[in-house]
């Protein structure tokens, strides 16, 4: 089996991802660490914003592969609590907790879950302010960010409209999202690398500090394979493309990964501080591409470096160290080099996402 190739324990991995959903759980807002271990019970984060959102898919991902009842019991609560006191303003970043959300209505029974999707998938198509070209601008509560492509967009909001379109049978919505994918193709990904910058401007029309920001390239790495399998019905000519696009970004990516199997928060940029995050997704991605068949059975060697660093990087109490804060656009490359690390709730997620993909991968051999 790959684990024991890998020196790796199935029953290691299943107490090390529980206790990251655990430390997740805790997690009561950024820079504001961990409640005590006794308390109350469910989720504790405050904040409903893309921090978290991506930390609910996480968490929702593993509840689901574990049936894992009392997860997802506590993923009700914590929506329905959101929901009662009131959402904030929709933005790009605020549509993160919609993902687990509409993946949530296909496993409980509530139909103010629905009607929220359903209007909140309306407003990006409708709403949203756009870009030339009709990008999804990606506005951010601080600002609009006018004419601003960035690369966390698709796994923000993109991955959440398609998934609407597909339980709502609104084919508009799907075709809406894949476009999104295309159009921050052609103004992210960088066709001399492979790698992806961290955002585009049409007002100047530049990249900004040219940045391969590790985990905005990780966002696209998960963001494609997740898309073909939470849109079964994708058009062949779409998933030729997206296909092409993932497997020219992994090519870049491995030449880059160090040794001990991380990833500097600058791909490109070995000076720049390792980053475990970004690590985590892109070893998912990795599989995920393998097992949708974009990747090659070759890649998976990189995968498993990553994977074995991100396990040295989870302490005790399963909080995952070496995350770095959330990323604004930077304007020099060291920005990027100066974000500081701590306990985040994508962190969590990314890292839980990466082990139930190989507990998973297991189970089907066994």
């Amino acid at each position: 089996m790959r684990m024991n190739e890998i020196n790796i324990e199935r029953a290691t991995l299943k107490t090390k991802v529980d206790k990251v959903a655990a430390a997740f759980s805790r997690l009561k807002g950024i820079k504001e660490g961990l409640v005590g271990a006794d308390h109350a019970g469910g989720i504790q984060f405050d904040e409903w914003d893309w921090e978290v959102g991506v930390g609910l898919y996480g968490f929702l991902r593993r509840a689901i592969a574990t049936s894992d009842r009392k997860a997802i019991d506590d993923l009700v609560g914590w929506y329905a609590w959101q929901i009662e006191r009131g959402l904030p303003p929709r933005q790009i970043n605020s549509s993160a907790p919609m993902l687990p959300l509409v993946i949530l209505t296909e496993h409980v029974d509530r139909p103010d879950f629905r009607a929220l999707v359903e209007d909140w998938a309306d407003w990006l198509v409708h709403s949203l302010p756009k870009t030339e070209d009709g990008g999804f601008q990606h506005v951010v509560k601080e600002r609009l960010n006018d004419g601003e492509l960035w690369d966390d967009t698709l796994f923000m909001a993109c991955l959440f409209l398609a998934r609407a379109g597909v339980i709502c049978d609104r084919r508009d919505w799907i075709d809406e999202a894949v476009y999104q994918f295309m159009v921050h193709t052609r103004y992210l990904s960088d066709p001399i690398t492979g790698l992806w910058y961290h955002g585009w401007t049409f007002n100047g029309r530049h990249n900004f500090a040219k940045a391969f920001w590790a985990r905005g390239n990780a966002w696209i790495t998960v963001a494609i394979p997740e898309l073909f399998e939470l849109v079964p019905s994708l058009n062949p000519s779409d998933k030729r493309f997206l296909s092409n696009v993932l497997a020219s970004q992994v090519r870049a990516l491995k030449r880059h990964q160090r040794d001990d199997g991380m990833f500097h928060t600058l791909v490109n940029d070995p000076t720049s501080p390792v980053e475990t995050s970004a690590t985590a997704g892109i070893a998912y991605g990795i599989l995920r591409g393998i097992e949708a068949g974009i990747l090659r059975q070759e890649d998976r060697v990189h995968a498993d470096r990553a994977l074995m660093a991100v396990l040295g990087q989870i302490d005790a109490e399963g909080v995952v160290q070496g995350v770095s804060d959330g990323t604004p656009m930077g304007h020099d490359l060291d920005f990027y080099r100066r974000i500081p690390n701590l306990p985040t709730p994508y962190g969590q997620a990314l890292t839980m996402l990466l082990l139930i993909d190989v507990l998973l991968e297991e189970d089907t051999k066994s």
